[in-house]
């Protein structure tokens, strides 16, 4: 997470006028909820005092995401377990109790989309601050003189998040953000603590930086340096305007796991983050009012991927009796269900036909296909839970808000899921999906506005 590229040009100097703000999203969803009561930030007057009619502070969230990356084209939309690199920072933001507002920087139409999608406001950043050279403290100032221009409030606090550290988390963004509430900082950054030995080359040799090579302490017997994470950086609105630097006044750090510390830059970072998300994410699964469809690939997902062959070659496969139950469900709750498939299989039609869905099949783009549908249906793909398990669904699960993968999916597909369930393909791995969505009894209400179940068909992609 070392500090991120910059993502906006040089801050004017002291003196210099701020570039004219540009107009904001009107806020909408979580990130216009209503401020939580959170401390009052420095030079407030004493909560006894206020706390009938101050209002609560107004903490804004920026993150920086413009469209040129050299390193990893179109990095800030690159999925890690299946969320855009953007979204999941939106989405840390909206879960830190003292953030009241987020809002993303970009030049990107795309990126402004998908930050919109997950929960934030987005404002247009000029290509005058969207080069290679821009500084993100320019990003920041642009973004709060939008901010304030569209709600017509003044934030108490910014915050700084790059969408390129991946796994910050919300209580580290509440942390950072609460030094700066209670008077305890003017501006804080979140870093891992480290107790390695430090050398540099010299003409004389390698020389210790931060030990006298001589002697050498255990580690317990030392105390830790801080390495910046580049995450997130917290900042009195107030002095940000006046210094225009991420760090004025009294600085506090907050300590964070280093096992957490990943900035993304190139590719082999792109990949590393991908492996890490499994282990790292807390698992997340989606509700009901997450989801508006399930597609379900067939092999590998409803079946075990196996193929019994008699003597004539016809092709026999086993299905899990309580996946029928839960497409069932799904179909009660008004959910559309489809089965989309690349193999052009009689077995794949007539098990649609039993669970009374409809299926396409023989299917050699399926993400077109899936699109296609949903446009046929008028469903946004980013409410669409599609579950699969093998490479020829990551198309789709690029295209979905929900891709899923079942527990016994090729690696590469795990790794690109947003949720992955406990149970394999074939062995009730649709039934576990249907009670994320309906809980354990699969009895949630009919939606109020379901329409009635889609007959059964059969589609061949031509």
């Amino acid at each position: 997470m070392t500090t991120a590229p910059a993502s906006g040009p040089a801050a004017p100097a002291p003196g210099a006028s701020a570039p004219a703000p540009e107009a904001a999203v009107p806020a909408s969803g979580p990130a216009g909820r209503a401020p939580e009561a959170a401390a009052p930030a420095s030079g407030t007057a004493p909560a006894s005092a206020t706390a009938a009619s101050a209002p609560a502070p107004v903490v804004l969230a920026v993150i920086p995401a413009r469209g040129g990356s050299k390193g990893v084209p179109a990095k800030n939309l690159a999925p890690v377990a299946g969320v855009p690199l953007v979204g999941r920072a939106v989405l840390a933001c909206l879960g830190a109790r003292p953030v009241t507002h987020v809002v993303v920087s970009t030049d990107d139409p795309a990126i402004a989309a998908a930050a919109r999608a997950a929960g934030a406001e987005a404002v247009h950043r000029p290509a005058e601050l969207a080069g290679d050279t821009a500084t993100s403290e320019a990003a920041v100032l642009h973004a709060l003189d939008a901010f304030e221009a569209a709600h017509g409030r003044t934030a108490d606090v910014v915050l700084l998040v790059q969408c390129t550290s991946p796994f910050l988390t919300p209580a580290e963004i509440a942390e950072t953000a609460d030094r700066i509430l209670t008077g305890a900082a003017d501006t804080a950054f979140t870093a891992a603590p480290s107790h390695g030995f430090l050398w540099r080359e010299t003409e004389r040799g390698a020389e210790g930086v931060n030990h006298d090579k001589a002697h050498r302490p255990r580690r317990q017997d030392r105390e830790p340096e801080y390495l910046e994470t580049g995450a997130v950086y917290a900042m009195a609105a107030p002095g940000f305007r006046t210094h225009r630097h991420r760090f004025f006044g009294r600085t506090a750090l907050v300590a964070t796991d280093p096992a957490r510390v990943l900035e993304i830059d190139d590719p082999h970072d792109l990949a590393r983050a991908k492996a890490l998300a499994p282990l790292l994410d807390a698992p997340v699964t989606p509700g009901f009012a997450d989801v508006d469809a399930v597609v379900l690939d067939f092999d590998g997902t409803q079946t075990d991927d196996r193929v019994h062959l008699d003597a004539e070659g016809r092709e026999f496969v086993s299905a899990h009796r309580g996946d029928g139950l839960g497409i069932a469900a799904l179909r009660r709750a008004g959910l559309p269900v489809l089965i989309l498939s690349t193999e052009q299989n009689a077995v794949v039609a007539a098990r649609a036909r039993k669970l009374r869905i409809p299926v396409l099949h023989g299917i050699d783009r399926k993400d077109r296909a899936l699109k296609e549908w949903c446009e046929a249906e008028g469903i946004d793909p980013q409410r669409v839970l599609y579950a699969g398990n093998d490479v020829n669904d990551l198309p789709c699960f690029h295209l979905v808000g929900w891709p899923v993968a079942v527990s016994s999916a090729h690696d590469s597909v795990r790794a690109a899921a947003r949720a992955v369930t406990a149970t394999p393909g074939g062995a009730g791995a649709v039934r576990e999906i249907a009670a994320w969505l309906l809980g354990p009894e699969l009895d949630t209400p009919v939606r109020a506005d379901a329409a009635p179940t889609t007959p059964a068909r059969t589609t061949t992609e031509p």
